[in-house]
Order: C-alpha cells, then sequence, then structure tokens
C-alpha cells in the first residue's frame, strides 16, 4: 500500500510538473505571438506615418507656396499733386482686379510712422518735411506672382497720370518661383522612392514575421491542409495589424496637422477636408495591400519550400 501511494504521488506530481510547463510553454508563447504582432504593427505604423507627411507636404506643396507668393507686395507710388476722388477710384479699382487679393492704402504719414519705429528715430526732425508718398500696397492672388503678369500690372499702373511709380522685389519673384519649381519636383521624387522603400520595410518586417511561424506552417501542411485553407488566416492576421497601423500613423498626423495649424492658421490645413479624406484614404489602402500581398508571398514561400530546407 505504501509503495502504491508513492508512486500515486510521484505520477500526480510528474503530472502536475508536465502540466506546469506546457502551461508555461504556451504563455511563452502566447507573449511571443503577441510581440511579434506587436512589432509588426509599429513597424507598419512609423513607416505609414513618415510616408503620409511626405504625402501632406507633397499635397499641401502648392498651398504652401501660394500662401509665401502672397505675401509680395507691388507698392504703387502716388504723386502728391492725385486728388483724393483719383486714389480712391483706383484703390476700389485695385480691390476689385481679379489678380488682387488686397489692396490697402499707406498715407505718408502714416508711412513716415512705421519708417520712425524701423529705425527707432525720428526723422523728419532732422530733415524738416516728409519726403514720403503715399502709397497703394497691392497684394496679388499667388497665380499672378509672376515677372510676366506683373510686369504687365505695373505697365498698366505706370501709365496713369497720378501714378508716379510702381516697385515690386522682381529678384525675389524670380527666385521664389524658381525654388518652388524645384522643391516640388525633389518632393515628388523622395516621397515616391520612400513609397518604395516603405513597402520594402512592411516586407521585411512581414516576412521576418512569416519565417517564426514556418515550422506551424509546413506541419499544417504535412497533415493535409490545403495551401489556401494555411495562407488565409495569415494574410488576414496581416491585413488587420496592417489597418491598425494606418490608424495609428493616421492618428499622429491628425496630430501634426493640429500642431502646424496652431502655427500656420492661414494655411488652413485642418479644414482642406477632400485632401485629407484622399490622405487618409491612401494610408488605409496601402497598408491593406502592402501586408496583404507581403502576407501572400511569404507564405507561399514556405508553403513551397521542401521540409530539409526549412532550417
Amino acid at each position: 500500500m505504501k509503495k502504491e501511494g508513492t508512486h500515486f504521488k510521484m505520477v500526480s506530481y510528474f503530472y502536475i510538473t508536465i502540466q506546469f510547463m506546457a502551461s508555461s510553454f504556451e504563455s511563452y508563447q502566447k507573449r511571443r505571438l503577441i510581440t511579434s504582432y506587436l512589432s509588426v504593427t509599429v513597424s507598419i505604423a512609423l513607416v505609414l506615418f513618415v510616408l503620409g507627411m511626405f504625402g501632406l507636404l507633397a499635397l499641401n506643396t502648392q498651398k504652401v507656396a501660394n500662401h509665401f507668393k502672397e505675401q509680395i507686395a507691388l507698392t504703387v507710388y502716388l504723386k502728391d499733386s492725385a486728388k483724393e476722388i483719383e486714389i480712391t477710384q483706383l484703390q476700389k479699382k485695385l480691390a476689385l482686379a481679379d489678380y488682387t487679393k488686397s489692396a490697402t492704402f499707406v498715407s505718408k504719414q502714416d508711412a513716415a510712422e512705421q519708417h520712425s519705429e524701423e529705425i527707432g528715430e525720428n526723422y523728419m526732425d532732422f530733415l524738416g518735411y516728409n519726403p514720403l508718398q503715399n502709397s497703394i500696397d497691392v497684394f496679388l492672388n499667388a497665380a499672378y506672382v509672376d515677372s510676366e503678369s506683373i510686369q504687365v500690372i505695373s505697365n498698366e499702373l505706370s501709365a496713369k497720370n497720378y501714378v508716379e511709380s510702381v516697385s515690386y522685389d522682381r529678384p525675389l519673384i524670380s527666385l521664389l518661383n524658381d525654388n518652388i519649381r524645384r522643391i516640388s519636383f525633389w518632393i515628388l521624387v523622395i516621397s515616391g522612392g520612400f513609397l518604395v522603400i516603405s513597402i520594402l520595410l512592411i516586407n521585411s518586417s512581414i516576412r521576418l514575421a512569416i519565417y517564426s511561424k514556418r515550422m506551424i506552417i509546413k506541419t499544417m501542411q504535412m497533415v493535409g491542409a490545403t495551401k489556401r485553407f494555411i495562407r488565409r488566416p495569415f494574410v488576414w492576421t496581416h491585413m488587420q495589424l496592417g489597418i491598425l497601423g494606418a490608424l495609428l500613423a493616421i492618428a499622429g498626423i491628425v496630430a501634426m496637422i493640429e500642431y502646424v495649424s496652431r502655427l500656420f492658421p492661414q494655411l488652413d490645413l485642418k479644414y482642406d477636408y477632400p485632401m485629407l479624406g484622399m490622405l487618409f484614404g491612401s494610408i488605409l489602402l496601402i497598408g491593406i495591400v502592402i501586408t496583404a500581398i507581403s502576407t501572400f508571398f511569404a507564405t507561399q514561400r514556405y508553403l513551397n519550400l521542401k521540409t530539409d530546407r526549412l532550417y
């Protein structure tokens, strides 16, 4: 009886030990699986976030360029003999012109005060008179901020007998337009290049995740499971990870847009709903398509691999 009792205790202890080891191994496998999924999701989210920021920059290049163009003023200097009614009519005509964003009359007294504030002293005290002229600052719509259009506008205004001269920064306009074209081109090139890099990085992350499950794939295949049956859950799981990564990337981009909008409210980034919808939809679609295709080919590779080459 004692031997039977001792034998029963040993069997019970051995069984409990086996259960504990099995439970520990299962817990380890779950942690490993969660870690794998988490790393893939974070990788996808980071890559899509950077890609989305480049996309946002590419889509808003023209808007940013237009903002800077519309900060350039064309100044119409008026003769002292100009009548008040002529000045008023000219200002109204300029305000209604297609090429005008805004037109502001600056009197010679206001110009003198602004100039005195800039240099820190009142130069009229020792000159004894105000050498400045009445003027109208014309800020043009971005479409008209190029050398040819401004020259036509300048000639038209200079032809008026009460206009002394028309002044604008011609070298700055030429430089701005050249740089905008150059920057737009390189942003498109870099965005395209980063799209390719994004595909490769996401593909690499998924291939590593599938590599860790190659034994499971081959075991399922050896017991008679079809390739489609084996492949389907892997593709679906990684598509879900792609969707989650895309949503995290979109959340990061929304936070960045909110931050930039506070710094530059005039750009109206967060209110351009069609552009944002296109950007976010593209990020979500890229997250789904790349993960699905990458998982399909990564799984297919191990399904076609011979058993002796798995190691």
